[in-house]
């Protein structure tokens, strides 16, 4: 028992390490978001370009673009006020992977606008390709 217990407290510390299940679950939003016909491909691909993007040191990959992010929040601003809910904010970004169990946001009590949530978005897409 004491063995196994041990195999997976060092398994988890590997996985938290090396940010693989951060890198897992953004793979697998960008999957879900754009259901690419050849998946497979399409996770080799955007690996790839992490790893050119390392070597390089040219930009790091974006896979939602402004108009993703654009179209993303009009979804869930159906009344066109400008803005979101702080609820609905957070669960963009879980859906989207940028969003971490156990994590606090600070809910202001103001709606998130488009601005606030691009730019949210970007910089936390930013932070997890530069960990890996």
């Amino acid at each position: 028992m004491e063995a196994r217990s041990s195999r997976e407290l060092k398994a988890r510390n590997y996985l938290e390490k090396h940010r693989i299940m951060d890198l897992l679950t953004y793979l697998t939003s960008a999957l879900l978001f754009f259901r690419p016909e050849r998946p497979r491909e399409y996770l080799i691909s955007i690996l790839e370009r992490l790893r050119i993007a390392k070597l390089s040191g040219v930009a790091l990959p974006f896979f939602m673009d402004n108009s993703n992010i654009a179209s993303m929040f009009e979804m869930l601003d159906s009344s066109n006020k400008g803005s979101i809910s702080f609820v609905q904010y957070k669960e963009a970004l879980k859906t989207l992977g940028l969003y971490t169990e156990g994590e606090v946001l600070k809910d202001d009590g103001h709606g998130v606008t488009f601005e606030q949530f691009r730019n949210e978005v970007n910089k936390r897409t930013q932070e997890i390709w530069s960990a890996f």
